[in-house]
């Protein structure tokens, strides 16, 4: 693992944050995950938030209680540092740039859709983002209003008032698009069922479980 400078630490809302690092050479392709910690401490899987043609780095951090990393990192302040991994994983859409895209997503598991959408400024997706409350919707702004659909399962002030399970399972989808579930378990095996039921190929669906 090597050491890298933080740059930033960005509150999202009370338990989630970015944290921004240097670059320093560190290579991805969009939708890997790169595992970070503390130097000579205990490190964890996280999804890169930041674009690749960024000359920095981000991921996006939940706080957890007995998280030991996640409440560690949100201490970090400028100029400390971060010891990282190189980036694995293949959870990508780089064969398929050139389709319609369907990014399904709870809580922090927005992170690699986030990354997609920095990288390449022109795929045609639609987001549809769970969370239990409109605040956890994390840049939202960043996608603009007719391709980010909030559900908000505890609370309203989203897009749709329920489970993001239950918004796939009524709204209208194009089954020859491609289709990408990042999140909880629950989640992305019950979305993978519906997706089934409506006749979405089985080769069109790419999952990525959020621990």
């Amino acid at each position: 693992m090597e050491k890298h400078k933080v740059l930033d630490i960005r509150l999202l809302s009370e338990t989630a944050y970015v944290v921004r690092f240097e670059r320093d050479g560190l290579q991805f392709v969009p939708g890997q995950h790169v595992y970070v910690g503390l130097p000579g401490d205990e490190n964890r899987p996280y999804s890169v938030y930041s674009g690749e043609n960024e000359d920095f780095v981000e991921i996006l951090v939940k706080e957890i209680n007995k998280g030991n990393v996640s409440r560690k990192l949100k201490k970090l302040e400028q100029d400390s540092f971060v010891e990282v991994d190189d980036a694995q994983g293949h959870f990508s859409i780089k064969e398929r740039l050139g389709e319609k895209l369907y990014f399904v997503a709870t809580g922090t598991g927005i992170a690699p859709f986030h990354s997609f959408v920095k990288s390449y400024p022109g795929i045609e997706y639609t987001l549809i983002h769970g969370v239990a409350y409109a605040e956890e919707g994390y840049g939202k702004e960043e996608y603009g209003s007719s391709r980010y659909v909030l559900c908000t399962s505890r609370g309203s002030g989203g897009n749709f008032d329920g489970r993001v399970t239950e918004y796939v399972k009524g709204v209208d989808l194009d089954k020859n698009s491609y289709f990408l579930l990042c999140g909880n378990s629950a989640m992305v095996d019950d979305v993978y069922d519906i997706l089934l039921d409506k006749g979405v190929a089985r080769e069109r669906i790419r999952t990525e479980i959020y621990f």
